[in-house]
């Protein structure tokens, strides 16, 4: 009989999933939003985690310009330059003249990625490798405790180190669209050889949705097509895990 979480190796192979925003939809200032949707007040109140980038964004530059709104800012930044771009840039003068914006409030943002990019690289002093199953839940278990819907995404090279992680997605799996390149782009940007994709059910329950089946297909035929691995994608709840990759293995 099948065990939810039993811990299944990785093998690497010789060598669109939903979360879309839809629309444009008009852009509340801070100043009329109810105190509790207030970027800092939720980075208070729930923590990091639950804040969107856009929200991460504004609680970094604080306060906008004469011109721009700081929720409107932060929005726009992420938009026009893309989230994966504008965590990789080093140049603020560059970023500033691209989405015209000042000069401090570039450094801002590149200070805080370069900040956060060292303290990722250099965490307990060891690299970090997930070979089954159980590892990647490991990783990925405070995922558990989130209070919303979250995909994640672990990059690992040839010798199954994570290289890179990072948030794809918040929200409902079911109310939006992820698009594979929205998985897969930082493979490439990382060179990585293999995916492994997680999202959490808040609701406690490891039964996959349709939604989360069709998904996995999906992603798995595209990393076929870039020759890049889904080596898994965990549903995590209740401080345990399924595989939805084992699943569609053992059917």
């Amino acid at each position: 009989m099948h065990t939810l979480t039993s811990s299944r190796p990785y093998a690497l192979a010789d060598a669109d999933m939903v979360i879309g925003e839809g629309d444009t939809q008009y852009i509340l200032r801070v100043r009329d939003l109810p105190v509790e949707d207030k970027p800092r007040e939720k980075l208070l109140t729930l923590g990091p985690a639950e804040l969107s980038h856009a929200e991460l964004v504004a609680v970094l530059l604080g306060v906008g310009t004469r011109k721009e709104e700081v929720f409107s800012m932060s929005h726009r930044i992420l938009r026009e330059y893309g989230e994966r771009a504008i965590v990789n840039e080093k140049d603020p003068q560059r970023l500033a003249e691209s989405l015209e914006i000042p000069l401090a409030k570039a450094c801002q943002i590149v200070a805080s990625f370069e900040l956060g990019r060292r303290f990722y690289q250099n965490k307990s002093g060891k690299p970090v490798f997930v070979r089954t199953t159980q590892q990647a839940f490991d990783h990925l278990r405070s995922m558990s405790n989130l209070q919303k819907e979250q995909l994640r995404g672990l990059y690992l090279n040839s010798r199954y180190q994570v290289i890179h992680e990072e948030v794809i997605s918040i929200g409902s799996l079911t109310a939006n669209i992820v698009h594979p390149r929205e998985v897969f782009q930082p493979a490439l940007e990382y060179g990585a050889v293999a995916v492994i994709v997680a999202h959490n059910h808040p609701s406690g329950s490891l039964e996959p949705t349709t939604d989360d089946i069709q998904a996995t297909h999906q992603l798995a035929a595209a990393g076929k097509v870039l020759g890049i691995d889904l080596l898994d994608h965990l549903i995590i709840a209740s401080d345990t895990f399924r595989s939805l990759i084992e699943r569609t293995n053992n059917e």
